[in-house]
C-alpha cells in the first residue's frame, strides 16, 4: 500500500498560461506534509469509525413507553387452531382478535429495540488518526489520484491548487463562480450537476431522496464571507484548516479529493502537523511519520550494484513439467501406451452394435413385422474394397501386387 514518493507525483504540474490567472499563489515550496506517505490500506476502517463518531443515533423514541406495549393482548393457548401470538381482548372491532406485541404484527415492537446505551462511539488513536490525515493530504497533491476519483482537473493550471488569501474576503455566490471559471475548475462543478439522480433503495423515503457526486474542497484560514460565497454552489465543502475532517478530505475512504486551498491555510501545515526535524507547534510532541524507505525507486533499487552482486544468477535451464493424464479416463493417453486400444474399442462397438441388431430382428419376428433392418454402414476397408472391385471390373484387368 505503499505509493511513490507523493511529493514527486504532487511536482508533476499541468503548467498553463498564467497571465490571466490572478488569484493562483505560484513559485512556492511544499510543505512537509505533503512529502508523507499515502498509506490507503488503513482508511476506510478510520472512515467507518470516524463515521460512527459523527453519525446520528438511532433509538427507540422512548423506551420507557413500552413502545409497541400499549395494548391489552393476551394469547388464545392451544387448541383453537390459531397461533400462539397474543391478542387483543375484547370485541365489536377490528382490532379485537389481531395479533399484537411481536414484530411481526401490526402495530407492534420492532425486533429488539435499539437503547440509548448502546456502544455508538468508536475510539481512534491520536496517532493513527493524524498518520491518515498526513496520508489523505499528500494523497490530494498526486494528479493521479485525484483524477482516479473522477475530479475534472485536465484544465486546472496545478496540484494542489493554491489561491491568494484575497478568496477569503469573497461574499458573493457570483465571485465564486467567477473564480472557479478562471482556475478553470468549473468543469467539476458542472460534472457534479450532471450527476444529480434519485437515490436507488429505500432512502427516497427517508428524506434523502436525491444524490450527487462531491466536487472541490476548499481550505481555509478566516472565514471572511468565503463560506457564504462558495456555500450554494453544489458539490462544494469548505472546511477550515483548524478543523480539518478525515470524512472530507477522503470520503467513503478513498483519497485523492481536489481541493483548493488559500495560501494562509496551505502554509498552516507545517505549523499543525511539524516535520520530521521540528515537532509540531499547535500538537504536543507530534511530528510527521518517517518513511519506511529513504528510495522508494524500487526498479532502481533492485537493479543496484548492491543488490545484484547479492541475489543468485537467474535460472535459465528450466524444464518443463508435463501434466501426467490418466490413461483410463483419456482416451488418447490409453492409445499411446497401448496402440492396440483403438483396435479393441472398435471391436466392442461393433459386437454391441450387432447385438442390439439381432435383438431387434428378434423382436421384430415376434411381433410380426417384416420390414428388414437397415444395412449396417460399411467401414473404410469395405469401401476401399469395393471401389477396388469395381475397378478390377471396369478394367479387367487385376492390380499389381
Amino acid at each position: 500500500c505503499f505509493l511513490r514518493d507523493s511529493i514527486w507525483m504532487a511536482c508533476i504540474f499541468q503548467h498553463l498560461e498564467m497571465s490571466d490567472i490572478d488569484n493562483v499563489w505560484s513559485n512556492r515550496s511544499f510543505e512537509h506534509c505533503w512529502q508523507s506517505n499515502v498509506r490507503s490500506c488503513s482508511l476506510p476502517l478510520l472512515i467507518v469509525h470516524a463515521d460512527k463518531r459523527s453519525g446520528s443515533h438511532f433509538y427507540v423514541l422512548d423506551p420507557t413507553s413500552m413502545t409497541g406495549h400499549q395494548t391489552s393482548a393476551e394469547s388464545w393457548g392451544t387448541g383453537r387452531a390459531v397461533a400462539r401470538i397474543p391478542r387483543v381482548r375484547g370485541g365489536g372491532t377490528h382490532r379485537s382478535g389481531q395479533g399484537a406485541f411481536g414484530n411481526m404484527c401490526r402495530g407492534g415492537r420492532m425486533f429488539a429495540p435499539t437503547k440509548t446505551w448502546r456502544r455508538w462511539h468508536r475510539r481512534i488513536n491520536i496517532n493513527q488518526r493524524r498518520y491518515a490525515m498526513t496520508s489523505a493530504i499528500a494523497a490530494t497533491g498526486v494528479p493521479a489520484l485525484v483524477m482516479s476519483k473522477g475530479h475534472k482537473i485536465e484544465e486546472i493550471p496545478e496540484v494542489p491548487l493554491v489561491v491568494s488569501d484575497k478568496v477569503q474576503d469573497i461574499k458573493k455566490t457570483k465571485e465564486a463562480v467567477a473564480v472557479l471559471k478562471k482556475l478553470k475548475a468549473w468543469s467539476d462543478i458542472e460534472k457534479v450537476y450532471n450527476s444529480k439522480r434519485f437515490r436507488a433503495g429505500k432512502g427516497k423515503m427517508r428524506n434523502r431522496r436525491r444524490i450527487q457526486r462531491r466536487g472541490p474542497l476548499v481550505i481555509y484560514e478566516k472565514d471572511n464571507g468565503i463560506t457564504r460565497a462558495f456555500r450554494n454552489i453544489p458539490g462544494v465543502t469548505l472546511i477550515s484548516v483548524d478543523r480539518l475532517n478525515l470524512l472530507k478530505i477522503a470520503p467513503g475512504g478513498h483519497v485523492g479529493r481536489f481541493c483548493i486551498w488559500t495560501e494562509s491555510a496551505f502554509k498552516r501545515l507545517d505549523n499543525i502537523y511539524g516535520t520530521w526535524r521540528k515537532e509540531s507547534q499547535e500538537k504536543t510532541g507530534y511530528n510527521l511519520p518517517m518513511h519506511k524507505m529513504t528510495t522508494l525507486d524500487l526498479s532502481r533499487l533492485l537493479k543496484s550494484d548492491e543488490i545484484q552482486n547479492a541475489i543468485r544468477a537467474p535460472k535459465k535451464d528450466s524444464r518443463r513439467r508435463i501434466l501426467k493424464k490418466n490413461p483410463l479416463k483419456n482416451y488418447r493417453v490409453m492409445v499411446r501406451l497401448n496402440p492396440y486400444h483403438k483396435h479393441a474399442v472398435k471391436q466392442a462397438r461393433h459386437t454391441d452394435l450387432v447385438r442390439r441388431r439381432k435383438r431387434q430382428a428378434l423382436q421384430n419376428k415376434k411381433r410380426g413385422i417384416t420390414t428388414p433392418l437397415e444395412p449396417l454402414p460399411k467401414g473404410k476397408h469395405a469401401i476401399k474394397k469395393e471401389k477396388r472391385q469395381a475397378k478390377i471390373k471396369k478394367t479387367g484387368k487385376k492390380p499389381k501386387p
